[in-house]
């Protein structure tokens, strides 16, 4: 067991003090938060790894209802990308795992060998069968892929989409619009979506509006809608910049968690907008609880949840945090997936339940997945 007794129950205590209620999901309520539930252990605990050895899990994606049938993935699996390979060299890891609801961790996807591709954060799953996955690939190879200056240690990755059966479609790039996609978030409309991608090496995000049809993914638009977030090379994290998004679809909100400036942004009519709004404005600024905020995903309850890098502002006391703010953005709760190994949180991914809640956390320590089914 990761969690002794002793760190479980001071946990809790710490919880009861320091959070709101925390209500039991009953028939239809959705309304509880996340971070608390976190504490018991998970449903499903996976291992990351596939048989080429690939290490530190970094993006994590639900297979939706009505994604194709016949392919090696089915609804309910949990889709997970690799940045290093298995001598844990950064931004060469070049394979999709996926994970059965039931814990079996199987082989998605594999790309080229190493220098490989860095699968980043950037990872979602279309309802018509297709994976998008962004690479952020080091072209540093005598130092376990360290990031020492960002013009010539990384490189400017791209987007790659995959069919349900794992196979290539397609591969986007671009030289201003997608320089090093480390995260995205995406609206379904099935035959359309928009695809929000943050971008590392130089502090924007773009919208990509996609059409799409049964087999391909045609791109109608590219439009930078944000920039100006900080981003540089780090010595623990590879690089930091832009990370995590998350998108309210009633308000047309897109949230960034930009790591370096270790805030929360957001963004107004996001799927609308044409023109570059800056940084747009400051949403959470929490320095006792954010950390180098990364991944990002809004809960059922319309809440934030955002995972910490403890690249940027650390705390040795809370590492490897998981953070939870409501919709107003006030501190809500905290869990942290590794208590005494920083640097473990990293991709995160949530779909609502009839009754409750799947959340899905990667701990890139130890390079497992962990999925809690709250209802």
């Amino acid at each position: 067991m990761r969690r002794n007794a002793i760190c479980l129950m001071i946990g809790v205590v710490l919880m009861v003090f320091a959070t709101a209620p925390v209500f039991a999901g009953g028939d239809g309520d959705k309304d509880f938060p996340v971070a608390p539930h976190l504490f018991s252990m998970p449903d499903v605990h996976a291992t990351t790894v596939p048989s080429n050895g690939d290490l530190n899990p970094y993006g994590v994606a639900f297979v939706p209802n009505g994604f194709p049938e016949g392919g090696p993935i089915n609804p309910g699996d949990v889709l997970v990308s690799n940045f290093n390979d298995l001598n844990n060299a950064q931004g060469t890891g070049t394979t999709i795992v996926s994970i059965t609801p039931d814990g079996q961790t199987k082989l998605f996807f594999q790309g080229p060998p190493p220098p490989g591709l860095g699968l980043s954060t950037a990872l979602g799953i279309l309802k018509k069968g297709f994976v998008i996955v962004g690479s952020v690939p080091s072209t540093n190879t005598s130092a376990l892929g360290v990031c020492t200056n960002i013009q010539t240690d990384v490189g400017q990755g791209s987007l790659t989409i995959l069919n349900h059966h794992g196979k290539v479609v397609k591969t986007l790039t671009s030289e201003n619009l997608l320089n090093g996609p480390w995260d995205l978030t995406l609206r379904d409309d099935v035959d359309h979506a928009s695809v929000f991608v943050s971008n590392v090496l130089s502090g924007t995000v773009t919208r990509l509006d996609l059409k799409v049809f049964d087999d391909d993914v045609v791109v109608e638009q590219r439009t930078q809608i944000a920039s100006g977030y900080a981003h540089r090379c780090d010595p623990a994290a590879f690089v930091v910049g832009p990370t995590g998004l998350a998108l309210d679809l009633d308000t047309d909100t897109l949230y960034v968690a930009s790591t370096a400036d270790n805030k929360i942004f957001e963004i107004h009519e996001a799927r609308e907008r044409h023109s570059d709004t800056g940084t747009g404005h400051v949403f959470i600024d929490d320095p006792t609880h954010l950390h180098g905020p990364l991944g990002l995903v809004r809960s059922p309850n319309g809440d934030l949840i955002t995972a910490q890098s403890d690249a940027v502002n650390p705390d040795p006391n809370q590492q490897s945090e998981i953070v939870e703010y409501g919709p107003n953005g006030h501190f809500v709760a905290e869990f942290s997936i590794e208590p005494n190994l920083p640097g473990s949180a990293f991709g995160m991914a949530i779909v609502p339940l009839k009754d409750g809640f799947r959340f899905a956390a990667v701990d890139d320590g130890i390079n497992f997945l962990d999925v809690w089914d709250v209802r």
